[in-house]
């Protein structure tokens, strides 16, 4: 059999690749033998008696199949872990998100007047405190204020009826 290796190498050299990507017909190694110089290459590689193999590829199968079962929680338990709890996921990062979600929400409420300026304000500090943990727990005071609220507003309605009504009924009296 004939030694192909400069053949080889100047089709490597010719396709711009490596010579493991360069496959040479086995029915005709004495036509690819006499080619001695790189134009008689090219003219092989046109005729596709020299071709350029395909880039092997390399699954990312099992890492996708990895990131899929991370994402459900499993390959994180204590063995797996580097770095602190606080390096991990700095309970700073979380205030920050928390404080911007009840601020953004607080704004957006004071906007639409569902709350006034005052109730605002309250509850800003309030949530600068730490006393909601969430968006849902500061909704649910907002309904438990305002219900109160109109509580309070039929109560004195109903007081200010009560005081016209005797009021009334005190003149009706002094005209007698």
């Amino acid at each position: 059999m004939v030694s192909l290796r400069l053949q080889k190498r100047l089709a490597a050299s010719v396709m711009g690749c490596g010579k493991r990507k360069v496959w040479l017909d086995p029915n005709s190694a004495s036509t690819l033998a006499n080619a001695k110089t790189r134009k008689a290459v090219r003219r092989l590689v046109s005729d596709k008696y020299i071709r350029k193999l395909p880039n092997v590829v390399h699954t990312r199968t099992r890492a996708i199949a990895r990131y899929l079962a991370k994402r459900k929680g499993r390959h994180m338990g204590l063995g797996s872990r580097k770095g602190t709890k606080e390096a991990r996921f700095p309970t700073k990062l979380m205030w920050m998100r928390r404080m911007r979600v009840l601020r953004s929400f607080l704004r957006k409420y004071r906007e639409q007047n569902k709350i006034d300026k005052h109730l605002y304000s309250e509850l800003y500090n309030k949530s600068k405190g730490g006393a909601y943990k969430n968006k849902r727990t500061l909704m649910e005071r907002i309904h438990v204020l305002q219900d109160e609220k109109k509580r309070a507003a039929v109560l004195t309605a109903e007081l200010v009826a009560k005081r016209a009504k005797v009021r009334a009924k005190k003149e009706k009296m002094a005209l007698y």
